[in-house]
């Protein structure tokens, strides 16, 4: 479980990081700032994640976590145009993050003796509250409010790994598994527009509706 845990950490960290530090180029700021997006991007989720559980904070037990970040910020004041000519590189970084960090934010949850349904919301919290963090300080509307499948893929990517771990499969089986559903899930809203029907109130009359 350790080095399932300690890959998914610093994938997570490193995507949402590289995330962070794209939204700092679009923004044309300088250098300390695409350092501050890079760091509270990646690390934000875990915070949270940890200060909820009562672990200790893990970048202040490791600081690898914050060299990461730092070094990416750095790589992407320099070559930042670069990775911009991948299509759409801030949603399928997030997207990444958000794959990793459901499952892994889960996989340390129950590691901790906590019940599952804990582990799939902490899951969830873990993968979506960086980019939380990233969007608010940016002025952008999250991607928690846009209609395509954002926090359905966080569930999913957290509940099928603790559902698989439950049920007895081995961890990295399970981690994979719960990285993918979440990854296709992601990946099918920023291609093809994925998302599930939105809420309608009783007394709303569709525009083809009679009247």
């Amino acid at each position: 479980m350790g080095d399932i845990l300690q890959i998914l950490d610093f994938l997570g960290v490193a995507v949402f990081a590289v995330t962070g530090a794209l939204v700092a180029s679009r923004l044309r700021l300088d250098f300390l700032a695409f350092v501050f997006f890079a760091v509270f991007t990646g690390v934000g989720g875990g915070t949270l994640r940890d200060l909820v559980l009562g672990a200790p904070v893990f970048w202040v037990e490791d600081q690898t976590y914050l060299l990461v970040c730092l070094a990416i910020g750095a790589a992407l004041w320099l070559g930042a145009g670069l990775v911009e000519r991948i299509d759409k590189p801030v949603r399928w970084a997030d997207a990444m993050g958000v794959a990793a960090y459901s499952v892994m934010g889960a996989a340390k949850t129950l590691s901790l003796a906590h019940p599952p349904l804990v582990a799939v919301l902490m899951g969830v919290a873990t993968a979506t509250f960086g980019g939380i963090i990233r969007d608010t300080i940016a002025g952008q509307p999250s991607a928690l409010l846009k209609p395509e499948i954002y926090l359905t893929a966080a569930f999913a990517g957290a509940g099928g790994y603790v559902a698989l771990s439950v049920a007895g499969v081995p961890d990295w089986p399970a981690a994979a598994a719960g990285v993918a559903l979440a990854l296709v899930l992601r990946g099918g809203a920023i291609v093809k527009g994925w998302c599930l029907p939105p809420y309608r109130p009783p007394d709303e009359t569709r525009p083809d509706d009679p009247a």
